[in-house]
Parts: structure tokens; sequence; C-alpha cells
């Protein structure tokens, strides 16, 4: 099952996470996840400050800068991830450099089962 990983972070809460023996760098989980075929893609984002939302109102396009929301956290990057279940993915997530001090939102592709 495929599953869209978002990479999401707090500057503030990322400042205050504590770093740990078993920590990964970004490098180091990217290289272990792709050796093992589990990662189809990924890529950093560049900043909210350079997002822009589109949404459609009474037939009208509104154009706003900024993100979809008002938060501290924002989406920094994403993989795709190929597993056999969400454990696996759990397993894989948990892994991640940004799980210490920030959060992996884990989401599956809807199949032709659904």
């Amino acid at each position: 099952m495929r599953y869209m990983m978002f990479v999401v972070v707090d500057p503030a809460a990322a400042a205050e996470a504590e770093p740990s023996e078993n920590d990964l760098t970004t490098d180091e989980w990217v290289a272990d996840v792709d050796g093992r075929g589990k990662r189809i893609m990924g890529e950093v984002l560049r900043p909210v400050s350079d997002a822009t939302t589109v949404r459609v109102s009474r037939g009208q396009v509104l154009v706003t800068d900024g993100p979809f929301t008002e938060s501290k956290e924002w989406i920094a990057g994403f993989d795709i991830l190929e597993c056999e279940d969400l454990d696996e993915a759990i397993a894989i997530a948990a892994r991640h450099p940004m799980a210490n001090g920030g959060k992996l939102e884990l989401r599956p592709f809807w199949t032709g089962e659904d």
C-alpha cells in the first residue's frame, strides 16, 4: 500500500527537541529507506511564505498568498512510501529525523478497492 508522508514542522518546537543516540540524519534516513525500496519519491518544499492557496467560491476563483491554514506548523516536505501495511509505514516514519521535534503525517492513497 502506498502512503503519503507529510513532514510537518514547527520551528519553535524543533528547537526544543532533545537529540538521542539513535537519531539519523536526513541523508542517512533517505539512504536506508531508498535502499530497502520503500521510498518512491520525496522532496523538500519551499517555505510557507512561497505558498499560494486557490479556492472557488460561488464560481469565483480566490487566490491568496500563504498556506491553506493559519498555523505555527507547516508542511516542509513529503515522501511517498510503498509499505506492506500501516505498521511498516509507522516504523519508517518513526525513524525519520523530523519525528523528533516535528511530526510525520501518514495518509494512505485511495485504491480501486476503496
